[in-house]
């Protein structure tokens, strides 16, 4: 019996012991933030050899941490504004993600101490103080790695941070990817005083609450902005939803680079000179990046860096769903009808396979159907149905009062943007006002009209 109690126990006895030598990004409640924090820098140092267990790391000599690899990439991730004290809730989360993607240093920036505060004036004004303790570190990583094998992740007031280091180092990093680059006492500012493209080799910037938090202006050689850049998917919209209300769309950076990082699926975004546009299906064009085609959103956009960089600066738009995965697919629908008087009104478009059904709402805008002139509609479907077998087109005018109406559809045709596939087609259906009528496509024939 004591060699099975020996058995059971030793396990979870050694791992008592590795977990004792693991520190913690600093946990502070709102008391600390109420009464005010100044700034202490926390290096936490995790390695894929080391799992989720991180150590501090010397500012003043890292090579001495055992399991700081000078050979490696080293990316450091920069927290932003902390209002309640509490560590971010995705924090183990993309530890986790950047860890099994890459063999890299991850050093997590613990600067809690200093971004906990009610008074977000002091948490911003801090960021200066954050920057320079980052600068001396990477001075002294200098002596041993290149600074080009560096990438900062910083989130919010934690992409300006990594700009300053940045600058510091007279643009020489790697890479900077912001993920929603805080807007306010940043806007209006001159670039020295922001995060901007000469602040690394390659800066990606993602801006997912530009109405509010984030930094509307791009900042980066490539700017992100999913669903426009305001309102994301599932975040409420109202102020009786309480905090979640402030901060969702601002925290909904994080959680979709998170996907681009596993990648669930790719979120491919076309530069466009407004939301409004690529809604209108007007910027499906991705011949300025090459044989690449138009960049994936993410992790993974270095793979169009050099294209980037010639282009010198570019605004993409996608959109994405309410959750994970967030990737949408996207199809170009164009319809000619043959009704003598004009329609106006939205369409619902369903896709079908085996076992899959994919929908997408085209209701930003009431359309113009003319007889025999194609109306081209964006269509954003939820997933991607890969062989489709079926489909269904709804109608509406969104009116109550008036009577309902009949669009005859002379032909429909389904292209799929992101793959070399022929375009589906069917003819000469009548879809009835909010009734929704389902048809097999078929690859579409040549023709005139």
């Amino acid at each position: 019996s004591l060699n099975l109690t020996f058995f059971f126990f030793f396990p979870i006895y050694i791992k008592m012991q590795l977990n004792q030598g693991c520190d913690e990004f600093t946990d502070l409640s709102f008391s600390h933030s109420f009464i005010g924090t100044s700034v202490r820098v926390r290096l936490l140092l995790y390695t894929s050899e080391g799992g989720t267990c991180g150590s501090l790391v010397s500012h003043t000599d890292p090579s001495a941490h055992p399991r700081f690899n000078f050979s490696r990439p080293t990316t450091f991730l920069i927290h932003g504004y902390r209002p309640t004290g509490s560590p971010p809730k995705w924090l183990s989360n993309i530890t986790k993600l950047l860890l099994a993607g890459t063999h890299t240093n991850l050093i997590i920036v613990d600067w809690n101490y200093g971004a906990a505060n009610v008074n977000y004036l002091i948490a911003a004004r801090n960021t200066h103080a954050v920057a320079e303790n980052l600068t001396a570190f990477v001075e002294r990583l200098e002596k041993g790695l290149s600074l080009s094998s560096i990438h900062m992740i910083g989130v919010s007031l934690g992409a300006h941070i990594s700009g300053f280091v940045g600058a510091n180092m007279n643009g020489s990093i790697g890479r900077i990817t912001a993920l929603d680059p805080a807007g306010p006492l940043f806007t209006g500012t001159l670039p020295k005083d922001r995060l901007d493209p000469s602040d690394a080799q390659f800066v990606d910037v993602l801006h997912t609450d530009i109405d509010a938090l984030g930094f509307r202006g791009p900042l980066g050689h490539i700017d992100f902005y999913p669903n426009g850049g305001t309102d994301q998917p599932g975040c409420p919209n109202n102020i009786f939803s309480g905090l979640s209300y402030f901060k969702c769309d601002h925290q909904r950076s994080v959680y979709l680079y998170m996907d681009s990082i596993s990648r669930v699926c790719d979120s491919r975004a076309y530069p466009c000179q407004s939301y409004q546009d690529f809604l209108n299906g007007l910027c499906s064009s991705c011949e300025r990046f090459g044989d690449a085609g138009c960049p994936v959103f993410g992790y993974y956009v270095t793979q169009w860096k050099d294209v980037l960089l010639k282009l010198n600066q570019t605004n993409v738009y996608f959109t994405t769903n309410s959750a994970s995965p967030f990737c949408t697919a996207q199809y170009t629908v164009d319809v000619t009808v043959w009704n003598k008087a004009v329609r106006w009104g939205y369409l619902t478009v369903k896709l079908y396979s085996a076992d899959q059904e994919a929908v997408a709402t085209i209701d930003h805008t009431a359309f113009t159907f003319k007889r025999f002139t194609e109306t081209r509609l964006l269509a954003q479907f939820d997933k991607d149905i890969k062989s489709v077998e079926k489909m269904s087109l709804k109608f509406s005018t969104g009116s109550v009062l008036q009577p309902k109406y009949k669009l005859r559809v002379l032909r429909v045709r389904l292209t799929p943007l992101e793959r070399e596939e022929r375009p589906l087609c069917r003819y000469d259906i009548v879809a009835a006002e909010d009734r929704e009528v389902t048809f097999r496509p078929l690859p579409c024939e040549d023709s005139n009209f």
